[in-house]
């Protein structure tokens, strides 16, 4: 089967979608299914929403990379007293990030 179309509330081809689940609706997709030579209409509809607490991005013994411009002293050594090596291959910091949770540092943190 294949998805030929994915279509946001409000575009062509769902407003009556819309007018019928009204925030609900997430997605309308057109489906095509060439052994049965059909088309479907599928839609994704939020049903609940609670709150979830974010788990966090690393662990704890998780080594991150940061970083950290040359003229930021203060910051460098910061880093280098909370155990943090320089990386002079890829030009990072590297920290456990367990040394640094909490703090302003870890707003700093490279995505990897």
């Amino acid at each position: 089967m294949k998805t030929q179309a994915h279509l946001k509330p409000g575009q062509k081809g769902t407003k009556r979608l819309v007018a019928k689940y009204g925030q609900a609706l997430l997605c309308v997709r057109y489906r095509y299914d060439r052994v049965r030579g059909v088309r479907l209409k599928t839609v994704e509809l939020v049903l609940e929403e609670k709150a979830w607490p974010v788990p966090p991005r690393h662990g704890d013994t998780a080594v991150v990379a940061l970083q950290v411009a040359y003229t930021e002293r203060a910051l460098r050594e910061k880093l280098k007293a909370a155990g943090a090596r320089w990386d002079p291959v890829e030009k990072v910091w590297r920290v456990p990030f367990s040394s640094i949770q909490g703090t302003e540092l870890e707003a700093r943190v490279l995505k990897d």
